[in-house]
């Protein structure tokens, strides 16, 4: 009978990604995922509110500043691991392979928990020259080492947490992934003000407010699927590592871990710009745009998980005029969210500044910073869409390329050409031109697609009408 009332809901699911308004699909899909996104960027926003202004220091905000590097290779090798088994375990589950899916399950738990551990251990015993490396002056040095020193254990629940959070919604439980979400930042947002403005533990209070909001939240997570009544849990055996399985994970998170990489690549690059041409004040900016554009573009990023079952679907069901509302509806919709940072930032840069820092010099030169770097924010909205369409369709390639396009293909350039010749105002205006051109480029190959799936449709349509000729011609015995 329970298998009988299972079919009938996954029939009545894939009915309605066939059937049901395109917008309400949209709003259905995407308004879990834009609530978990964003509850997750809050994390480091509060981070950098409550140091901003609970630390009488300038240089604690450059500090914060150039740990984000480092925090994004932690980040892509927990996604390396945490994004191939969300993937594989929605494909082997969809093949009703269960036990395989639990092996999957414990083998990376056990590789994320391994991995983890020797990078936690590299990280600390070359910390000082790697912060060096991405941009920290002998001013914001001390502040950067003693986050990192005490927030890296916290790195690996991260990875636990926001890695099988997404097994979580893969294997049937979307809002309780929200749910856990929410646990942490608002844990978070209790935390690090108690510690900082009460407790006065300094920049460390704000590390360990965020490894005790990992401790809940990756418990959390862990327990569901230690619970023999969630539809994925934890079986004995299934720990003992196998080659073909880490292989298959590892193959399919290569790409956002390839992505994430080249971010904090780019990232030590930006800072070393900043550093020579504005100093301390310069990379102390860059948080404060980091911080207030990730809003929008993770709200932009929820919308793409929503649409990417639609357009999956319906592609493969060979519905492209569904495909096609669901892609305009996305993209019209992102770049109306990015168009709002665009304008926010432009027209009150102070106020978001001052939510992040106090000193009138630092104030100063993130407002100059968000004048210029948000001009062409308004089009990220369309190339991020642009990027997820493809990876919707199975695309991967291009997929990829569109990803590095402004953070390698363009951005690197542009920081080589710009700065020498106009200074602090030529590496903020690389933010800009970057975003543009990559947004071109993703335009140009997404109307070639466009064409090329149209031209697909059509010769469909003509072979249905060609068998339905040959059908009725044909005579009946």
């Amino acid at each position: 009978m329970e298998k009988t009332i299972s079919k009938s809901q996954n029939s009545d699911r894939l009915r309605e990604l066939a059937t049901a308004p395109v917008w309400r699909l949209l709003v259905k899909y995407s308004l879990p995922a834009v609530v978990g996104t964003v509850v997750s960027a809050v994390y480091n926003i509060i981070d950098s509110i409550v140091i901003g202004h609970a630390i009488d220091d300038p240089n604690v905000v450059a500090g914060i500043a150039v740990t984000f590097p480092v925090m994004m290779l932690a980040t892509a090798l927990g996604m390396l691991i945490g994004v191939g088994a969300a993937t594989r375990i929605s494909i082997v589950m969809g093949q009703k392979d269960k036990p395989m899916a639990e092996l999957i399950l414990g083998n990376c738990v056990m590789l994320t928990c391994g991995i983890g551990l020797v990078y936690m251990g590299a990280f600390a015993a070359f910390l000082n020259p790697l912060l060096k490396l991405f941009g920290a002056s002998p001013n914001s040095l001390p502040y950067a080492r003693e986050f990192l020193l005490w927030v890296l254990p916290g790195m690996v629940l991260m990875n636990l947490t926001f890695s099988y959070n997404n097994v979580m919604r893969a294997t049937g439980y979307p809002g309780k992934a929200m749910f856990t979400n929410i646990i942490g930042a608002v844990l978070n947002a209790i935390l690090a003000p108690l510690f900082l403005f009460v407790f006065k533990w300094g920049i460390r209070g704000a590390a360990i407010a965020t490894d005790l909001s990992m401790v809940v939240t990756a418990f959390f997570v862990m327990s569901h699927f230690f619970k023999k009544s969630s539809e994925l849990h934890f079986v004995r055996g299934t720990f003992r590592l196998h080659a073909d399985v880490i292989k298959s994970v590892i193959y399919i998170g290569m790409a956002p871990f390839l992505i994430s990489v080249a971010g904090s690549a780019i990232n030590a690059i930006v800072n070393n710009s900043l550093l020579k041409y504005g100093g301390d004040d310069a990379i102390a900016s860059v948080v404060v745009f980091n911080r207030f554009v990730t809003i929008f573009v993770f709200i932009v990023m929820g919308i793409c998980q929503g649409m990417q079952p639609i357009l999956g679907y319906n592609y493969g069901s060979g519905r492209f005029d569904r495909l096609f509302r669901t892609l305009w509806l996305a993209a019209g919709t992102a770049v109306v969210v990015t168009t709002t940072g665009s304008l926010v930032g432009a027209f009150n840069p102070r106020t978001i500044a001052s939510m992040f820092m106090q000193d009138e010099q630092q104030i100063t030169c993130a407002i100059n910073c968000l004048k210029i770097t948000t001009m062409g924010f308004w089009m990220v909205g369309f190339q991020v869409v642009c990027t997820n369409f493809f990876q919707s369709l199975g695309m991967a390639t291009k997929a990829v390329f569109l990803s590095l396009t402004r953070q390698v293909l363009f951005m690197i350039p542009m920081l080589l050409i710009l700065p020498p010749r106009f200074g602090l105002d030529g590496v903020w205006a690389c933010y800009p031109i970057c975003d543009v051109v990559a947004a071109i480029v993703a335009g140009c190959m997404l109307f070639w697609q466009v064409r090329h799936i149209k031209r697909m449709g059509s010769r469909l349509n003509r072979l249905h009408t060609e068998l339905e000729k040959d059908s009725a011609i044909t005579p009946k015995n």
